[in-house]
């Protein structure tokens, strides 16, 4: 095993571990890139210069299907523990198997319930469960006031905070925003698998989200004129009659935009996201959709045509046999 300052390979080394303030977790499953690195360095930032950052490094294998990447999933102990040091950890966790499952895979686990049965439930099922289970050992063993998680795994995300409300765990859970690359690209340990073709499809994953959030931008911009102007349909009428046919039609779509009061809208920002996949199943290499849906955070149920509040746009899909997902946030404005 790698020898650091930094690694702690077994739960007796982590309780020896003196703990000096406030103590943050980071859980990954290691292959760390920059999205860890600010997860690591916003606990650093929540800690406080007296408390103590906590990095995991575990490949679960319970949340691992029969048919996905457990073997080759990347191993980087290196790599990661010198990413962790340089964005501010205070250890590294990083145990063996049979450590964290010493009498091999556990009888009791916790449920993910509902939640966990729905869209990366119903694909990768069991997935959920695996994961709940392992976050709460490693709970138990770091004792941490603040657990942060990214936001990019949002339905994950959600999980962990039902199952800390539910169970009474005495943690924080603090979510940190998707880290992109330049091109938009949600950084991602698999990402590493993508062909330069492959990667190119990729793009669309989050191309999708942005077409969504910006049909969703656009609405509520006419809206806005709407409520500022709203004699529109009149003026609509009075401009066809005198043949100003494109100020007319702009006219109509800020009448109709008031009129339908945002009803309808969760389907037009569907219909624009996956008008964009649509065209990236075309392309060569193809994208083949697993899922896109506009859900409530709170249960990750879909959106009915006259929602209001706080949504997730969320997508998954293979590029060759590489399987991404990612997914923005959105706020659905209260029908006036």
């Amino acid at each position: 095993m790698t020898e650091h300052p930094l690694l702690l390979n077994t739960a007796e080394a982590l309780h020896r571990l003196p703990r000096t303030g406030r103590r943050a977790v980071v859980m990954t499953m290691g292959a760390l890139h920059d999205g860890h690195a600010t997860l690591v360095r916003t606990a650093r930032d929540l800690a406080g210069p007296t408390g103590q950052v906590v990095v995991t490094v575990f490949v679960n294998p319970l949340q691992f299907g029969a048919n996905e990447d457990l073997d080759r999933y990347p191993r980087t102990l290196d790599a990661d523990l010198a990413i962790a040091r340089a964005a501010g950890a205070d250890a590294v966790f990083a145990p063996a198997v049979d450590e964290v499952y010493p009498g091999g895979d556990p009888q009791v686990r916790i449920s993910a319930g509902p939640m966990g049965g729905r869209l990366e439930g119903a694909t990768r099922p069991g997935h959920f469960d695996g994961m709940l289970t392992v976050v709460a050992k490693l709970l138990h063993l770091t004792r941490p006031d603040l657990a942060l998680f990214g936001q990019k795994d949002a339905q994950q995300l959600a999980l962990i905070r039902r199952m800390v409300t539910d169970l009474n765990f005495a943690v924080d859970v603090v979510g940190v925003p998707t880290v992109r690359e330049e091109d938009g690209l949600a950084l991602s340990s698999r990402n590493r698998y993508l062909s330069a073709a492959e990667r190119r499809t990729a793009l669309a994953l989050s191309r999708a989200l942005f077409a969504g959030r910006d049909r969703l931008a656009a609405q509520a911009a006419l809206r806005a004129r709407a409520v500022a102007s709203p004699a529109s349909d009149q003026r609509a009428t009075a401009l066809a009659r005198l043949g100003e046919i494109r100020a007319s039609a702009d006219a109509h779509a800020v009448s109709v935009a008031v009129s339908a009061a945002g009803a309808g809208l969760p389907d037009a920002v569907r219909a624009a996201a996956r008008h964009v996949l649509d065209e990236a199943g075309r392309q060569d290499p193809p994208l083949a959709l697993d899922y896109l849906a506009l859900v409530d955070p709170q249960d990750f149920t879909e959106v009915g045509p006259d929602f209001t509040g706080q949504a997730v746009l969320a997508v998954a899909a293979k590029v060759g046999t590489t399987r991404l997902i990612d997914n923005i946030p959105l706020e659905f404005g209260a029908h006036t």
